[in-house]
């Protein structure tokens, strides 16, 4: 073997190695990583039970009821509502007609328990996926060049 042949196969396997390495990374934080979802996804049952997800949309007017520390509301993205179940201390920015992104797992039952429940502050701060779903579900106006949900 020649030098140059020699240089060659010791970059060829560290190039399979870092590939490997990340192959192995990826497939390791799969599971971790979560993606948005609309009501209307889970509605649709793109979802698998179990799995663990962000669901987000607007807190449905009437549907928050309070049991203790067990807060039971529905999410809804205009088209379909998904019912969620969360145990803890909500954000004080958390209120029906406003947009809410809750991180939790969808239960074969359809309930959705989330462990993590985040409030908007603006709909500046509502992610581009809720935007989209409100815009596509017709719960979107633009007013003077912003965007707010209808009814606010």
């Amino acid at each position: 073997m020649t030098r140059k042949q020699k240089r060659l196969t010791i970059i060829g396997l560290a190039g399979a190695v870092l590939a490997a390495a990340i192959g192995l990374v990826l497939f390791a934080l799969n599971d971790e990583i979560t993606f948005f979802t609309s009501p209307t996804d889970l509605a649709t049952g793109h979802v698998k039970p179990g799995s663990r997800l962000r669901l987000g949309g607007l807190v449905e007017a009437g549907s928050v009821a309070r049991e203790n520390s067990t807060v039971r509301f529905r999410v809804t993205d205009g088209v379909n509502a998904v019912p969620v179940t969360y145990t803890g201390i909500l954000p004080d920015l958390f209120r029906e007609g406003q947009g809410t992104v809750a991180e939790g797992k969808f239960g074969p039952d359809g309930v959705f328990a989330a462990d993590t429940v985040l409030a908007k502050h603006d709909e500046k701060y509502m992610p581009k996926e809720v935007v989209d779903a409100l815009k596509k579900s017709g719960h979107w106006e633009e007013t003077e060049g912003k965007g707010y949900p209808k009814g606010n």
